[in-house]
């Protein structure tokens, strides 16, 4: 009799599983973003949220958690209930660098689930207003000659791992002062109180067309249609320095896979509106291939990325201090 009630149970919860997948969201959706507000990762999921929450009937609401470059905010969602309410909004260094270089208590790979690959862009070799380097070899020498501060978004982060990799190309030095965000290691940059950063195209183009900082070059094999006179770095005189920071949505692991579904087709329908195609090209990102849109890419893209950045970072021996 026991075994009956059981297995009447369990089938009346594998009947109830479907319906909960189909009537998802019933409720408000939120977007862990791992870094203060206003930096570029906070700006696309700004930007990304509202069409989706259009497309999904429900509320998405941005909740900053930052720390540890990233990994507290991926760590609260790692933590919550796996039934698509709890989102994680990262990119190359949350979901990959993290990995190397900070003791994490989650698997990157085996504890979330992927969603969907979001915009990429490459980054800018940028410096406040009031440094005398007027072009990429001018700033090499002005390096050599003096201690540089570098603001980046933590230990690790892109604006880092960035800086590192430039330093053993370009033979230099700088310290680096970390911020809660690339978007507050800007502003820092605009007020002069750093004197370099290898920041986002998205975040820093504003300020470029301001006139608030200067651009050197632009981390990839082409100009950006948003800047074309910035020079590339192979023009500018550090060819090969190739660097672009890649977005992505992630859920707990456990996750149903028709709620995966639907956040993925919200996604993949958001990047394809007109409006953000068009704020995309404005600041530089480049929407992905739709080969590369579906949550298996992500997946497959993510662990190809850790296979390569994993060995470099570890070899560089890069380690929270």
């Amino acid at each position: 009799m026991r075994k009956h009630v059981l297995a009447s149970a369990f089938a009346a919860l594998a009947s109830i599983a479907p319906t909960l997948a189909e009537s998802y969201p019933t409720k408000p959706i939120t977007f862990v973003v791992p870094f203060a507000a206003g930096g570029p990762l906070d700006s696309l999921a700004r930007a990304i949220a509202e069409p989706m929450s259009a497309d999904l009937g429900q509320p998405i609401i941005i909740e900053n958690v930052a720390g540890a470059a990233g990994s507290v905010g991926v760590g609260r969602v790692v933590r919550a209930v796996a039934d698509g309410y709890t989102v994680s909004v990262g990119n190359w260094s949350t979901h990959v660098l993290n990995g190397a270089i900070y003791a994490l208590q989650y698997d990157l790979l085996n504890d979330l689930a992927p969603v969907a690959l979001l915009p990429s862009a490459p980054q800018l070799i940028v410096s406040k207003g009031a440094l005398p380097a007027t072009n990429f070899r001018e700033l090499a020498a002005w390096l050599k000659a003096n201690t540089a501060n570098v603001g980046t978004a933590g230990v690790g982060s892109a604006t880092h791992v960035s800086g590192l990799l430039f330093q053993n190309m370009a033979k230099t030095q700088f310290a680096f002062v970390s911020y809660r965000s690339g978007g507050a290691a800007l502003q820092d940059l605009v007020a002069g109180h750093v004197d370099l950063m290898f920041d986002q195209a998205s975040n820093s183009l504003p300020q470029i067309r301001a006139g608030a900082i200067k651009a050197y070059a632009v981390t990839s094999k082409s100009r950006l249609a948003a800047a074309p006179d910035i020079p590339t770095v192979d023009e500018a005189g550090l060819p090969g320095f190739y660097i672009s920071v890649w977005n992505g949505l992630w859920v707990p692991k456990g996750t149903a896979p028709d709620v995966i579904a639907k956040l993925n087709s919200a996604a993949v329908k958001a990047m394809a509106s007109a409006a953000l195609q068009k704020r995309f090209a404005e600041v530089g990102q480049d929407r992905p291939a739709p080969d590369q849109q579906t949550a298996a890419a992500l997946g497959a893209f993510q662990k190809a990325e850790i296979d390569k950045w994993w060995p470099i970072l570890k070899a560089a021996n890069v380690k929270v201090q």
